[in-house]
């Protein structure tokens, strides 16, 4: 049942945007089970300035959803880079050992306190690491805190969310829960 109400809060949230929703195919950075630092420098996401926040990310393969809008309508990434991509995984490579492990989907309320904000990850550029951890290959992805995926608004404190990173992780990469949903998942 959590399973289908968060996948019926993406696809509503998707749904609702007015972003060009699109497949890539091939690399991809998941962050969806990832926590984020902040950087103490700023990102414009379509004219809008936010603080921005790192998140390290495995490198995954298949089929993701892309927002188009942000990727100069191009799945293809540079030399040495993936884009940050959402697909559903049961089990992901996670921080901090790289080990796969299963993911699991829960909420969380944005706070002021340090690490209690989320971030947005979703169709932005990564640097793929040198060197694989535990034979996952990592990237480094940037992209805005406390930034809706799906509206390009500030998040406020107190704002409902949905993630795959673990409990404590600092500022869980997430996506809003519809208002008419946040009461129903845990």
């Amino acid at each position: 049942m959590k399973k289908l109400l968060t996948t019926l809060a993406l696809l509503s949230a998707i749904a609702v945007s007015a972003e060009p929703v699109h497949i890539c195919k091939g690399q991809f950075a998941f962050c969806g089970a990832s926590g984020t630092t902040v950087t103490g420098k700023d990102i414009v996401v379509l004219g809008q300035t936010f603080k921005e926040g790192m998140s390290v990310c495995p490198v995954m393969t298949g089929n993701a959803v892309a927002n188009f809008t942000l990727m100069q309508n191009s799945c293809d990434a540079p030399k040495g880079k993936v884009w940050s991509l959402f697909a559903s995984f049961t089990t992901v490579p996670q921080a901090p050992t790289w080990a796969t492990a299963p993911t699991v989907t829960r909420t969380f309320v944005t706070t002021n306190e340090p690490g209690g904000g989320m971030s947005n990850m979703w169709s932005m550029l990564c640097d793929i690491q040198p060197k694989k951890t535990n034979g996952v290959t990592l990237a480094n992805c940037y992209g805005p805190m406390n930034e809706s995926p799906w509206t390009n608004n500030s998040v406020p404190v107190g704002a409902t969310f949905v993630t795959q990173a673990a409990a404590g992780s600092p500022n869980p990469v997430g996506g809003r829960v519809p208002a008419e949903l946040a009461g129903k998942t845990k």
